[in-house]
């Protein structure tokens, strides 16, 4: 049985985060952890702004036939769950502007306060080629979250995978970068 206060945060976030376009209608992801090994994820047919209970399933390390119903992210969810203890929350979201800035650029530095403030410098993670990135991404995406310790990866044409130990968290975090590529994009316009 999915654990209804898990389920209930998720639905909020999701439709929040859908309204702000950081999920389309079948694309992104996003988990809660309720024990070591197990965790809620949307269904791979979950439409973002109207989340049920019945758009979620519960998911164990123990692969069985509730992974055919599972988000195409579930196995990027898991490893992360398995490999950094602190992850509660995991998003997969696909901010337009943030997206749009690593087609040209490798490096995010906010010139915005809250930007500023709460990344510094994000180096772009570059997954060379699509062709194979879902065979590779479960397994680079909790490494690189790892090896450079933070809980944020933007990864070039891709999107945004962010852990945290509160779901707020995740989507205040997804905002202020969204709206600092947003802002930069802006100014680029003004300085050409």
């Amino acid at each position: 049985m999915i654990e209804e206060y898990l389920a209930n945060q998720l639905k909020e976030i999701s439709l929040s985060m859908f309204r702000k376009n950081f999920f389309g209608i079948y694309h992104g992801s996003i988990s809660a952890r309720v024990e070591y090994n197990r965790f809620i994820i949307n269904k791979k047919d979950a439409i973002f702004d109207g989340l049920k209970s019945s758009d979620l399933i519960e998911l164990s390390s123990k692969k069985d036939y509730r992974w055919n119903e599972a988000s195409i992210d579930a196995d990027i969810h898991l490893n992360i769950y398995k490999n950094i203890s602190e992850a509660k929350y995991i998003c997969y979201a696909m901010p337009p502007f943030t997206t749009a800035y690593t087609l040209t650029h490798s490096i995010i530095t906010p010139e915005d306060y809250f930007g500023a403030m709460q990344f510094g410098t994000i180096h772009v993670y570059d997954p060379k080629q699509f062709e194979d990135w879902y065979e590779r991404a479960d397994v680079e995406i909790y490494r690189h979250l790892k090896e450079q310790k933070t809980n944020i990866i933007v990864i070039r044409g891709y999107g945004v995978y962010a852990y945290e130990r509160d779901i707020h968290q995740i989507a205040k975090n997804i905002a202020v970068l969204e709206n600092s590529c947003k802002l930069l994009h802006r100014a680029n316009e003004h300085r050409i």
